[in-house]
């Protein structure tokens, strides 16, 4: 069978795994790697379906995976696989991630307790996987490298500068960067590489489930220092975590860390910066490629927040090493405006989605454009009649949980995206400035919130364009 054709192989595999058929296949927002994601589901089971065209990021992915279920560690179970196509299913851990949790509860723009108690989780949980994980793990599967070695670094860095540097137009003396680059391969390679770094160690990758951290996306790892996987969590760009509380979970990661090793603080924490420093430089390397490159807006948005980290640094760490020629282009880049490309910033098209309650009458459109879409989402199963959902709305995870899980509502959704879509990609065309997207359902509470707001993910992840979002009901809701 073809790889194009694995969503057959992958519906073939769960009704091999549950023994059921007439499952619905709901396809997942896709990010920077070139593997696929499905909701699988049946009349009784749920798991998530897996294409990966490359087969030793996948060998690695399953090898690791065993592995760390065998420590304990909260990783996703792999049920079945057909590795010849690339394909396999795993544990469903639901649709919140650490990030989405993180800008689901933000309060004044500061972290809310509870999503600051699932980082230092996460952190505490950290240590198990670079030092009990790295016990008898067959390293031999890494890829595309089973180290962190210098040469590996030189990736890292050798991305920054022709995705980034390059393509901005940020000027430099090659020669004298390579030397600068050469300086700090070798102040990092002092920490050594004798535990399992988790390589892409952030909060996209750790799933809130059941109120507690669970990890994916280790099919990177490979032997490398402590310091790298703190430094990828605590700077993830998009998160602009508050320093403060950065500093207090370097200390944090350090209690924990002492459980299992004895280890040289202060040694640790200068080290610490210098694996910001390179993180940050991969990050923005990556931002650069994915964005100017393949034109992916999301990375390009991510950019200025990726600076604000740069100017953070420079302003604060003081590292023990000179490189004078790497400085003169990171302080460039501080002081600089980062032009976004115009095909891929401008917002000229505002799309306005809603929620709304068919009891009080349709979303009034104030843009004067009068286009747009009305969805009923009342046919659609309703959480509404369960007294455990009464209290929540469609943002809540127990609603989003039943509701993904129903065949009806992703068959709805899918439609919804295709009827959306064929608009969008008119009315940019022809330079439209407006268009509306309302659902209504009973209540206005659980289904129209949900559809709402999986609609804007869908517009998000796929087109630059401007989206607000107006839940009209919210205001009245009294769950006391």
């Amino acid at each position: 069978m073809k790889k194009s054709d694995h969503t057959d192989i992958l519906r073939a595999l769960f009704a091999k795994w549950a023994n059921e058929d007439g499952i619905e296949i709901t396809p997942l927002p896709q990010a920077g790697s070139d593997r696929k994601y499905y909701r699988l589901t049946g009349q009784f089971k749920q798991v998530i379906g897996v294409y990966s065209p490359d087969n030793k990021e996948t060998q690695a992915f399953i090898t690791f995976t065993e592995h760390f279920r065998q420590h304990g560690l909260n990783v996703p179970q792999v049920f079945c696989t057909d590795l010849l196509n690339g394909c396999y299913l795993i544990s469903d851990l639901g649709n919140i991630s650490l990030l989405d949790h993180l800008e689901r509860n933000r309060m004044n723009g500061q972290p809310s307790p509870e999503t600051l108690s699932l980082y230092k989780q996460a952190i505490a949980e950290l240590p198990r996987f670079q030092v009990d994980g790295c016990k008898d793990l067959n390293f031999s599967v890494c890829y595309p490298s089973a180290e962190f070695d210098g040469r590996s670094m030189r990736w890292d860095l050798n991305y920054f500068k022709y995705y980034f540097l390059k393509l901005l137009k940020v000027p430099f003396n090659e020669a004298a960067l390579e030397d600068d680059f050469d300086r700090l391969v070798l102040y990092l390679l002092r920490s050594g590489s004798k535990y399992f770094m988790y390589r892409d160690f952030q909060a996209r990758n750790i799933m809130v489930h059941e109120d507690k951290p669970w990890f994916i996306d280790y099919q990177g790892g490979r032997r490398g220092p402590l310091q790298y996987d703190l430094a990828s969590l605590l700077f993830q760009v998009k998160a602009s975590l508050p320093y403060p509380f950065r500093e207090e979970m370097l200390h944090w990661y350090l209690e924990n860390v002492r459980k299992y090793i004895k280890i040289d603080e202060n040694k640790f924490i200068e080290d610490y910066y210098g694996f910001v420093l390179i993180r940050l430089l991969q990050v923005m390397g990556a931002y650069g490629f994915r964005g100017y490159f393949e034109r992916r807006a999301h990375f390009l948005q991510s950019i200025p927040y990726a600076i604000e980290n740069l100017r953070w640094l420079l302003e604060n760490v003081k590292l023990k090493i000179e490189l004078p020629e790497l400085m003169k282009a990171l302080n460039e880049i501080a002081k600089s405006e980062i032009n976004i490309p115009d095909t891929i910033n401008k917002e000229s098209l505002t799309i306005a989605i809603s929620s709304f309650s068919f009891k009080n009458g349709t979303p009034p459109d104030y843009s004067g454009n009068g286009g747009g879409f009305v969805f009923d989402c009342r046919a659609l199963p309703n959480p509404g009649r369960y007294d455990h959902y009464k209290k929540f709305t469609g943002l809540d995870e127990p609603v989003i949980q039943y509701l993904s899980r129903e065949p009806l509502v992703g068959k709805f959704l899918r439609n919804a995206f295709k009827l959306v879509d064929q608009s969008i990609l008119e009315y940019q065309k022809r330079g439209f400035s407006h268009l509306q997207i309302d659902f209504g359902c009973t209540g206005g509470q659980h289904r129209s919130v949900y559809c709402a707001s999986r609609m804007a993910a869908y517009i998000d992840e796929n087109y630059s364009v401007k989206v607000e979002m107006n839940h009209n009901e919210m205001k009245n809701f009294n769950f006391q």
